[in-house]
Order: C-alpha cells, then structure tokens, then sequence
C-alpha cells in the first residue's frame, strides 16, 4: 500500500469501526476520498443527534432505495439490535411503506423516503422533520442518507460479495 492507502487503512482499524470491510476497499483505489468519507461515515453513524434506532431506519431505507445487498445485510441487523420491530423492517425489505410505525420513526421513514424518491421534500414532510428533531436532526437525517448512498454505489458497483452463506434478501425495485 502507499502512504496515503496504509494511513486510511490504519484509521479504519483504530476508529470506532475497528475495520475494513464493505466499501474501503474500494475506497483505497481513492485514499484522499476514502480518509474523508470514512471520517464523515463515522460521525453520520455514530455522533448522529438522531438516536441509534431512527438512523438505521434512515440507513435501511437508503440501502432499500439502492438494492444495495451488503449495506442491507449489514444494516438489517444493526437495525435490529437497536429495537426497530421486524414488521417496519420486512415491509422496507418488501419495497413497502410499513404501517405501525412510531410517531419518530414515521418522521424518518417519510423525510428519507420523499427526499430518495422525489429529490426533494414537501414543507409538511421537512416541518415535521424539523420539530421532531430540530435543525441539526434535519441535516443529520441527510447527511447519514447521503452517506449512505456513496456506500450504497461503492458496494454495488464493486459487486461487493455477502458473507459465505448469506442470501441476498432484497428484489429489484419496479
């Protein structure tokens, strides 16, 4: 590796991460890039003032929105471990806006969903965002979702693999 490449690497594995996998392989091709986005990834993922459970929320819908196989398999489960119910999961899985969403995780699902879908968001859509989790958690919300979206081309540009023995569980969109 060259010194750019060993010095990104070497922030992986001692950042909050503790590793490599997923697109920073690719991003070694980009040390320069890859250092900052892996900085930024971190702080979208783990210094987010929107609380661990709504921020998988946004994560999965954004890996939803790409078909992004690995970014799902990884965030699926992280979405799990932080309490969101396996019913708001399977129906993102599906294509499907979940029913029986918390009030915080409907503010979420709509803004990230309207703001992927339509490349916008309505006043009502970015108003509720705003009073739920106020301004910073607005350009949170979108920070971990375009974070999120780079992840998602990186990984299925390179065609990045499951783990032996997982099964890819997202179908095309229509």
């Amino acid at each position: 590796m060259s010194a750019p490449q060993k010095k990104m690497f070497e922030n992986l594995i001692s950042g909050e991460r503790r590793g490599a996998s997923g697109p920073f392989n690719v991003l070694l091709r980009s040390p320069a890039m890859g250092n900052l986005l892996q900085q930024f990834g971190a702080s979208m993922r783990f210094h987010s003032s929107i609380p661990s459970k709504l921020n998988e929320l946004a994560i999965i819908t954004t890996a939803r929105h790409w078909t992004s196989q690995y970014e799902w398999y990884a965030h699926r489960r992280a979405a799990q471990t932080a309490g969101l119910s396996q019913t708001v999961i399977d129906a993102i899985a599906a294509g499907k806006r979940p029913t029986g969403m918390a009030p915080d995780e409907e503010t979420v699902y709509n803004f990230v969903n309207e703001l992927l879908t339509t490349k916008q968001v309505s006043d009502a859509t970015f108003n509720a965002a705003k009073d739920r989790f106020g301004e910073r958690g607005v350009v949170d919300l979108i920070g971990v979702s375009g974070y999120y979206q780079v992840v998602s081309m990186l990984l299925n540009v390179d065609r990045y693999p499951l783990p032996e023995g997982q099964q890819a569980e997202l179908k095309p969109l229509r």
